[in-house]
C-alpha cells in the first residue's frame, strides 16, 4: 500500500534533504501508533465492532491471531488482560495505543512476528475476508512509518532492530543478518539478534557480550564448515589467529590484516571483556554510542569473515 505524501510531509522531507539521519528512541508518537493499528487491520483483517445492538465479527483466522497475541503478551507481563475492550483484538490495539514505549514496541514486534510467520504462511491476502495488505507490504509500510516519524527502529529478520544510521543499517547490519541466516550460522544469528534485542531494551553490557559471542560463533561456524579442529574454549584472539593461519583472508588483503586484526581484537573484544568478568562494587555504565559502535563493528567483521569464507575455494 503506497504511502500518500501530504503537503506537510513533502515540505518536511525537502527541508531535511541532505541532512544526516537523526532518530529518537524514547517516544512513539500517538499518530505513529494509530498508523500501525491501521496496518494491522489491513494485514490481519477487520476487527470486531458493534453497531447498535449488532456485533460484527472478525474472520475466524483473525480472531485466533489476536487471541494468541493477547494471551502470549499477558503471560509475559504477568497480567490477565492487557487493557480495556470486549475482544482480544481491541485489547491488543488499545494496549498499543496507550502503553509506554517499550510496551508498545513489544506489541509491535510480537504482532509483526505473527504477520511474518502465520499470515505469510497461510497467504491471508487471498484467503481471509477483509485482508487488503500482504506481509511484505505491511512490513515495508511499518518501517517507512518509523522513518517518517524519526523513530530509530526497523522490523528486520523477525524482530525489531534499533538503528542509529540508515547508511550503517543498510550497508552493515542488514547484510550481516542476511549472511547469518544461511545454514550453519544459526547460533551466531541468534546471538546477534539477542545483542540487538538487549540494545533496544537498554541492556548495554548484555548487548555487547552477545555481540562478541556472535563474532566468535561466526568464526567457529566457518571452522566447522571447513572441518578445522579448534582448541577447547577458543577465544576471539585464538580464532582470529586460526583465520589468519588457514588463509581465510584473501592474499591481496595481507597488508591490511594487521589493521583488521587490531580492530577486531582491541576494538570489540576489549570493549566487551571487562564486562564479562564482574564489574566490582560500582556499577559500570556503558554509553549507548559505545554499544552502537560495538554492534556495528561486530556486524562489519561478520560480513567480512563470511564473505571471505565464501570466496575461499
Amino acid at each position: 500500500m503506497a504511502i500518500f505524501e501530504t503537503f506537510s510531509k513533502r515540505k518536511k522531507r525537502l527541508e531535511s534533504s541532505g541532512k544526516q539521519d537523526v532518530y529518537q528512541y524514547d517516544e512513539l508518537p500517538y499518530p505513529l501508533r494509530v498508523q500501525v493499528t491501521h496496518i494491522l487491520k489491513s494485514v490481519v483483517g477487520p476487527t470486531n465492532y458493534n453497531v447498535g445492538s449488532y456485533t460484527y465479527q472478525s474472520p475466524k483466522a483473525a480472531n485466533g491471531f489476536w487471541v494468541k497475541i493477547h494471551d502470549k503478551l499477558c503471560r509475559e507481563l504477568g497480567v490477565f488482560v492487557l487493557s480495556g475492550g470486549d475482544y482480544a483484538d481491541s485489547r491488543c490495539q488499545n494496549y498499543l495505543l496507550g502503553a509506554d514505549t517499550l510496551g508498545a514496541l513489544d506489541m509491535i514486534e510480537l504482532t509483526f512476528k505473527g504477520i511474518d510467520g502465520i499470515v505469510r504462511a497461510q497467504n491471508w491476502c487471498h484467503s481471509v475476508s477483509g485482508v487488503t495488505q500482504t506481509p511484505d507490504d505491511a512490513i515495508a509500510e511499518l518501517n517507512a512509518r518509523f522513518r517518517e516519524h524519526g523513530v530509530g527502529y526497523q522490523f528486520s529478520n523477525g524482530m525489531l532492530v534499533r538503528i542509529d544510521s540508515e547508511l550503517i543499517h543498510a550497508e552493515v547490519v542488514k547484510p550481516a543478518l542476511s549472511l547469518l541466516s544461511e545454514p550453519g550460522f544459526e547460533g551466531a544469528q541468534q546471538e546477534f539478534l539477542n545483542a540487538h534485542d538487549h540494545y533496544r531494551h537498554g541492556k548495554a553490557k548484555e548487548a555487547m557480550g552477545e555481540a562478541l559471542k556472535a563474532l566468535e560463533s561466526t568464526m567457529k561456524a566457518i571452522c566447522s564448515a571447513r572441518g578445522w579442529t579448534l582448541p577447547s574454549r577458543a577465544t576471539a584472539s585464538a580464532l582470529i589467529g586460526i583465520m589468519k593461519e588457514k588463509g581465510i583472508f584473501p592474499p591481496e588483503l595481507e597488508s591490511h590484516l594487521s589493521g583488521l586484526r587490531s580492530a577486531m581484537e582491541s576494538g570489540l573484544p576489549t570493549v566487551s571483556n571487562p564486562n564479562r568478568h564482574g564489574q566490582g562494587a560500582t556499577p559500570v555504565d556503558v554509553a549507548p554510542h559505545v554499544v552502537a559502535y560495538a554492534l556495528h563493528l561486530c556486524a562489519s567483521n561478520i560480513v567480512f569473515l563470511v564473505e571471505a569464507h565464501k570466496a575461499k575455494k
